[in-house]
């Protein structure tokens, strides 16, 4: 464990030295939040559409969500780059455990990725957003969203150990997105069109923007909460096997 919090505490470290890494998953989020909000108000008089207190409130669990996609892109593009830069190397011939070398990124995911939730939260609330599940609902989203970044983080560390090159990590980007738009983040599930809704009925970011989204706009529904928390807990469980995986393929190769 004292090596896995340390190698956290670099990786934290040095991801705050780097604010060309942290700025686009919240920056961009924030601005296609307020423009979704701004031109889209009027969606929640669509037959279907759930009784929200205001669009912002239905839309903070998209930007969330788009805002922990962005920052796995972004852990995979850091592993890329030690990789290229021959740290990674250095560490993978430390006599430490080589789990570790994943356990301390994934842990430092986890943790950027619970103050990416409390921002948007903090920040919904400033702009008139309501929290119909209070106190408690508050510490659910960031509970499904710290496991969810989590697994997130270990998607792109999997694909950094893989490609070995940060430029083509931060290909995937565009992928990201309609990944992200064939779910059910940015409108319900029956508003959407055909093939998109039988798409997003299988897509567990679906069942993660709804588990988040429930405890802000209406009471507590044990099962999308608990469908959140499983898809969230399954995304990060199957990512962080794979990491594990890619790095023993990495070492073998080394």
């Amino acid at each position: 464990m004292r090596v896995t919090i340390a190698l956290a505490r670099r990786a934290l470290r040095n991801s705050l030295r780097r604010p060309q890494l942290l700025a686009p998953m919240i920056i961009f989020p924030s601005l296609m939040l307020a423009v979704n909000v701004g031109g889209l108000s009027h969606t929640t008089t669509l037959p279907g559409f759930p009784r929200v207190h205001g669009f912002l409130d239905f839309q903070l669990a998209a930007a969330i969500l788009q805002s922990l996609l962005l920052a796995g892109v972004q852990l995979g593009i850091a592993v890329a780059l030690e990789i290229e830069g021959g740290f990674f190397d250095r560490l993978a011939a430390a006599p430490i455990p080589r789990v570790s070398i994943v356990l301390g990124r994934l842990l430092a995911g986890g943790v950027i990725a619970i103050a990416q939730v409390v921002y948007f939260l903090v920040a919904g609330l400033v702009f008139g957003a309501q929290i119909q599940a209070g106190a408690g609902g508050f510490a659910l989203v960031v509970a499904i969203g710290a496991i969810a970044g989590t697994g997130f983080g270990a998607i792109g560390m999997v694909l950094a150990l893989r490609a070995k090159n940060a430029s083509m990590v931060q290909g995937i980007f565009p992928l990201v997105f309609v990944v992200l738009f064939i779910s059910s983040a940015f409108f319900p599930r029956g508003l959407l069109s055909s093939p998109a809704d039988a798409v997003a009925a299988y897509n567990p970011l679906s069942y993660i923007a709804d588990g988040m989204r429930n405890p802000i706009i209406a009471a507590i529904s044990p099962s999308a909460v608990l469908e959140g928390l499983a898809a969230a807990a399954a995304v990060a469980l199957v990512a962080s096997v794979l990491s594990v995986l890619a790095l023993r393929g990495r070492l073998r190769e080394a």
